[in-house]
């Protein structure tokens, strides 16, 4: 069981209002218009999209967006992440500024390609 309740998508998006609300619901139609064979849970209390296994997470904190494409992810876009805190597996978008998410979009899309080929072999 998840904390607070919270045991969808839906769920953990209605927790928000305005601008982050908004960028929370973008990102997840960003995320199925890249992977929409991709399927969608709540994993360490985020939203998650799994194709061939978890592919992204993403989560809204008080001065950001947390976005998880896994290291491999970060590591592929590091020079074009360079404006924004990262970590081995996250990055920082503030909410106070614009959300990249065509560079989102190029993540999500790495990160589909990455699975489908670690499927294949």
């Amino acid at each position: 069981m998840e904390k607070r309740g919270i045991n969808t998508i839906d769920d953990y998006i209605a927790q928000f209002t305005g601008e982050t609300k908004e960028i929370l619901n973008k990102l997840r139609e960003l995320i199925h218009d890249c992977a929409p064979e991709a399927t969608e849970k709540i994993s360490y209390q985020m939203p998650t999209f799994a194709l061939n296994g978890n592919l992204v997470h993403f989560a809204a904190f008080e001065k950001h967006i947390g976005f998880y494409p896994t290291p491999s992810g970060i590591e592929r876009f590091q020079e074009e992440l360079s404006p924004y805190k990262t970590a081995k597996g996250s990055v920082q978008f503030p909410i106070n500024k614009p959300i990249p998410f065509d560079l989102i979009k190029k993540m999500v899309k790495f990160r589909v390609s990455e699975n489908q080929r670690s499927k294949d072999n």
